[in-house]
């Protein structure tokens, strides 16, 4: 990436090469491809670093807009982030003035959810994980209920393990108490040693049929 600045002040960022003109002259797309870098300087054009330290995981967090600033101390063009903001872990409801306004669906009351939060939003994931394990012999199910014959209590006992299991995950998701409190549930690291890894994560894993 690069960045074209006139006076010390960014005007232009090119995140890829192209064609580009100063002044009166044209430069064609490669130029910064095959450039030496004092050459490029010379005519204004520098090349982009991109300081990450405030950026986080779009997952769980909204971040800033880029902003660019020419570094003299570097000859470089330094890109930064500005402190994230956390998304919302709990659910939005519509506010009176905005159902007053008529923003609000009909029906809402300020009970009624308007966005969901991170919270909500990862338990239905967990709700769909939980549901597409069991898809596959939710028909041993239908054929106890309409024939009468028992299901084999393997199949019984695993199916009760993963949908108590979904519960207890839900429940770790309702205990946390902020963004990365939630965000460190769903993170895995090694929890054994370089010679015998063990990847896991605090929320832990639906138990598999064996």
């Amino acid at each position: 990436m690069w960045a074209q600045v006139d006076n010390n002040t960014v005007t232009k960022v090119y995140p890829r090469p192209k064609a580009f003109s100063i002044g009166d002259l044209n430069y064609p797309a490669n130029t910064m491809s095959v450039w030496p870098e004092a050459d490029l300087n010379a005519i204004g054009i520098y090349e982009v670093v991109i300081d990450r330290t405030n950026f986080k995981e779009e997952e769980w967090y909204i971040n800033t807009n880029v902003t660019h600033t020419y570094n003299s101390g570097t000859g470089k063009v330094d890109a930064t982030y500005g402190t994230a903001t956390a998304k919302k872990i709990d659910d939005t409801t519509w506010t009176q003035k905005q159902i007053d306004d008529g923003d609000a669906p009909a029906g809402a009351t300020t009970s009624t959810v308007a966005t969901k939060g991170l919270k909500t939003i990862k338990k239905e994931l967990i709700d769909r994980q939980c549901a597409g394990l069991l898809q596959d012999s939710d028909w041993r199910v239908t054929k106890q209920e309409d024939t009468g014959s028992a299901m084999d209590s393997g199949w019984k006992t695993w199916r009760a393990s993963v949908r108590t299991k979904c519960n207890s995950m839900q429940d770790q998701i309702d205990g946390a108490s902020d963004v990365d409190a939630l965000a460190t549930l769903f993170a895995y690291t090694n929890t054994g040693t370089e010679e015998n890894p063990v990847i896991e994560r605090p929320l832990g894993e639906f138990p598999i049929k064996e």
